[in-house]
């Protein structure tokens, strides 16, 4: 089966989602990315124990820090699911593109511009 999702989506692997950091997050919007979501193994099914908790903590903090400087928290999501969840991880990559389609391109795209 052929997963569909949109093209404007783009994954990068890595080998937990406890590698992910706060500053990659933030990388990616300051670099005009008009949202960012991390899907992680489902919560309690880590094959690194905890990666996934800690990393729900780093996006949180993101969020908090967004909304501090004036942007919409929502642009940076975490989702849990396993790898058999593909239908799902479709659902969610046209879920979040829809949404960061609503909120509109990312206000640092308009800063860098200038």
């Amino acid at each position: 089966m052929r997963l569909s999702y949109p093209n404007n989506v783009k994954i990068i692997q890595v080998p937990c989602t406890g590698r992910v950091d706060i500053i990659h997050l933030l990388r990616a919007v300051e670099d005009g990315a008009d949202g960012v979501y991390v899907a992680g193994c489902l919560e309690g099914e880590c094959h690194f124990i905890n990666g996934n908790i800690k990393t729900r903590k780093k996006v949180e903090y993101v969020k908090k820090v967004l909304e501090e400087i004036g942007m919409e928290p929502e642009r940076v999501e975490m989702f849990n699911l396993s790898s058999a969840m593909g239908l799902r991880f479709a659902e969610i990559a046209r879920e979040m593109t829809e949404k960061i389609r609503s909120l509109g391109p990312s206000p640092v795209k308009k800063n860098k511009a200038a």
